[in-house]
């Protein structure tokens, strides 16, 4: 295994990865890499219920936090490369811990996290960059933010600086609910991860995510795609961590894409190098596309959920060489990354309940599907000590379709789900409102 700071002349043998995390992010990316010529087998840890059905790829009982444990199992079965997929494992360092074991590593270190785990830096790392964004302040006193909004007398968005898992946000509509979201988060909403906020001007716009896949200095963006935060049709209802998602997202064209690059994307690489940061992982930069431009709403560490599963469809066998040659620090010794041009459109199934308090342990029927078009990704389910299927989270399940429109590949997507069933299962039946003309 080659030591992550020296450089390859050529990309060694990929043939055993591990996938650190549980969810349908960490479901796809498993099953995207597992289909790369010369990938034989993929660990995913902890994994979920739908693990063991991937084919060629295997379950292990290590918790996402346990460096030690990790470094072992790595050891102990030859992997070529860990791929991680939540935050929670990158802030913590994990990845620091596995490339000092001299592992190659896709994810970045804790101080290129903190791009999610603390909005204040992150926006002040776009300050320094010249990144466009919304005015903010950080407040750590809730007397402070109160007295702030008091000064400017408009709604603003309010955020906890942590992480709060996609959740810590409330986009007010009035000065009033403005006040009550500063103060549910002092009064302990969010955790620690409250105990600073970030409140922010509105912006106006669209919204849509890029992901651009960095070694330190170079990187690939792979095609926009659009989430869908709220939990009910029409946009409405509590915030998620997404309901739905589609790409690529026409808002976006190749000279869109590239403006992103240019004012967004690249100069983040620069001012993160200028930190010191070698930043080897995926930059999820969430933009809104206002009158002014590009201007990014946050930043994350890692691909988003459920974007990753309409995602990995589109891409093509050189994947597992990318996100290697990403995390060995030599992009330019990867082959191009191919992107299948379709649509792919991916709807997620959630728990009764949620986001609040979603129901756990309800048995789930799936029929067999053999379309090659379609992929139905596992998030918060697992398998009992018969091996029943369960409900184990509040988003429980991705399904996911291609076709050459939207229109086809929702109707795809649809159509499977009426062969899934649990109780109080829920799901948005307008995803992909935007781009679907029936």
């Amino acid at each position: 295994m080659a030591h992550s700071s020296s450089r390859p002349q050529s990309l060694p043998p990929l043939h055993r990865l591990l996938v650190v995390g549980s969810g349908g992010r960490e479901q796809a990316l498993a099953w995207a890499l597992r289909r790369c010529p010369g990938v034989d087998e993929v660990w995913v840890t902890p994994g979920n219920g739908g693990t063991m059905d991937l084919e060629g790829c295997r379950a292990l009982g290590i918790s996402e936090l346990d460096a030690d444990g990790l470094i072992t199992h790595c050891r102990n079965s030859a992997i070529d490369l860990v791929v991680i997929g939540p935050e929670a494992p990158l802030a913590a360092g994990v990845a620091d811990r596995l490339r000092e074991a001299g592992l190659a590593v896709f994810g970045p270190g804790a101080d290129g996290a903190q791009l999610e785990a603390s909005k204040a830096w992150a926006k002040q790392l776009m300050q320094e960059g010249g990144i466009p964004t919304a005015g903010h302040w950080a407040v750590s006193e809730q007397s402070e933010a109160l007295a702030l909004l008091d000064r400017l007398q408009r709604p603003l968005v309010v955020k906890a600086d942590g992480l709060a898992a996609g959740k810590g946000v409330t986009v007010a509509e009035t000065i009033e609910a403005t006040a009550a979201a500063i103060k549910e988060a002092f009064a302990g909403r969010f955790g620690s991860a409250g105990e600073r906020l970030v409140l922010e001007e509105r912006l106006q716009g669209p919204e849509v995510s890029v992901f651009a896949l960095c070694d330190g200095e170079r990187m690939v963006l792979l095609p926009p795609a659009q989430d869908h935060k709220r939990l009910l049709e029409g946009d409405r209802g509590p915030n998620t961590g997404g309901m739905g998602a589609y790409a690529p997202a026409p808002l976006l064209d190749a000279a869109g894409i590239q403006q992103v690059k240019e004012q967004v994307l690249t100069p983040t690489l620069n001012a993160l190098r200028s930190r010191g940061i070698q930043y080897r992982g995926v930059i999820y930069a969430g933009l809104m596309l206002t009158n002014a431009g590009p201007q990014v709403i946050e930043f994350n560490c890692r691909f988003g959920d459920p974007e990753c599963q309409t995602l990995m469809p589109l891409m093509g066998p050189e994947l597992a060489q990318v996100l290697q040659a990403c995390a060995l620090g030599c992009l330019d010794l990867a082959p191009p990354l191919a992107i299948t041009e379709a649509c792919s459109a991916c709807v997620v199934t959630a728990a009764e309940g949620y986001p609040e308090a979603p129901s756990k342990g309800d048995a789930i029927r799936i029929a067999p599907d053999a379309d090659p078009q379609r992929q139905l990704f596992h998030a918060g389910t697992r398998r009992d000590q018969d091996g029943r299927l369960l409900t184990s989270g509040g988003r429980v399940l991705t399904q996911v379709a291609q076709g050459d429109s939207f229109d086809q590949a929702f109707a795809r997507a649809y159509q499977a789900l009426e062969t899934v069933d649990y109780r109080g299962m829920q799901y948005r039946r307008d995803i992909g409102h935007q781009v679907r003309r029936s």
